[in-house]
């Protein structure tokens, strides 16, 4: 389907102007003119926008894909293997798939290329009927993740030394509907405000059970919301219809995709990948998610 320039550009155009090319600035069909001199530029002549001179755009300008050099043919093949790698892919390995291991292209672009890509893959969703919240935490020093207390002689490390814990991780907090979609967000902390303002920021009117853990952050949720709580701690998984499970899968997802293919991701793009992982997981049984994903690559 896109084995030429022309064809990318125009099925960009098609999926950004279903109804008929817009000015970007003004979003205005009126007044807007081709360039016959150059394909797939237009002006926009409006007073209050361009003026006599016109405002000049192009199918590309406010998307993911302004300024660049690299072929569109190249892009759409990167977002395609984004979308069907489930655990993701990392720039070195699209560097290797799309470019060859003898290509001069440098890594560099290739991450700047997939970052744009989860930038696009955003959304507004408001989940209905069961849904199940959690929060979790990505990455951190070794010591201090699950069994850290065993060092890597075998022994165990000195009291006070590694173990469980959160220190240096990144709080995740998600939102699943079961068969349904995820919601996912990078917080700073797992307070009840942050926690409380998530979950009806995540959750439409038509919800009929909400469960999570015995985290004190969600106590307030049952004032307006059918909240039930599974107690972890005193053993608890499953109580009739009250659980974690699905998100925790999710989570699970994420992380293994985290470790096997990034193996480190920084706080400040941990939210990209947390997009890139959710619009992925939302758009599993979609045929038309490509299609989809194009038009989410406007401003």
């Amino acid at each position: 389907m896109f084995a030429t320039e022309e064809a990318c550009k125009e099925y960009l155009a098609a999926k950004r102007w279903p109804g008929g090319v817009k000015c970007p600035r003004c979003h205005r069909k009126e007044g807007v003119y081709a360039l016959k001199a150059r394909p797939f530029h237009w002006a926009c002549k409006n007073k209050d926008c361009g003026g006599r001179n016109g405002y000049r755009f192009s199918v590309i300008t406010h998307t993911i894909f302004q300024d660049t050099k690299i072929p569109l043919t190249l892009w759409f093949k990167i977002g395609f293997l984004m979308l069907t790698a489930k655990k993701g892919l990392s720039s070195l390995q699209v560097r290797r798939m799309v470019f060859g291991e003898r290509s001069g292209t440098d890594w560099r672009t290739c991450w700047y290329i997939c970052h744009r890509w989860r930038a696009a893959m955003k959304g507004d969703i408001s989940l209905a009927g069961e849904i199940e919240v959690d929060e979790t935490y990505v990455g951190g020093k070794a010591y201090n993740r699950h069994g850290g207390r065993t060092n890597h002689h075998g022994g165990k490390n000195p009291p006070g030394v590694g173990g469980p814990g959160t220190s240096g991780k990144i709080a995740v907090i998600g939102a699943i509907a079961r068969k349904g979609m995820v919601v996912a967000k990078v917080i700073e902390n797992t307070d009840t405000a942050t926690l409380d303002g998530f979950v009806h920021s995540a959750v439409g009117p038509n919800v009929s059970l909400i469960s999570t853990d015995e985290h004190s952050g969600y106590r307030l949720l049952g004032r307006d919301l059918p909240h039930r709580v599974v107690r972890h701690s005193a053993g608890q998984y499953v109580v009739g219809a009250v659980h974690t499970n699905t998100i925790e899968g999710f989570w699970s997802l994420l992380k293994r995709g985290i470790m096997g293919s990034y193996h480190k991701v920084s706080k400040d793009y941990l939210p990209l990948y947390v997009n890139e992982f959710s619009w992925r997981y939302n758009n599993r049984n979609n045929p038309n998610a490509f299609a989809d994903l194009i038009t989410t690559c406007s401003n």
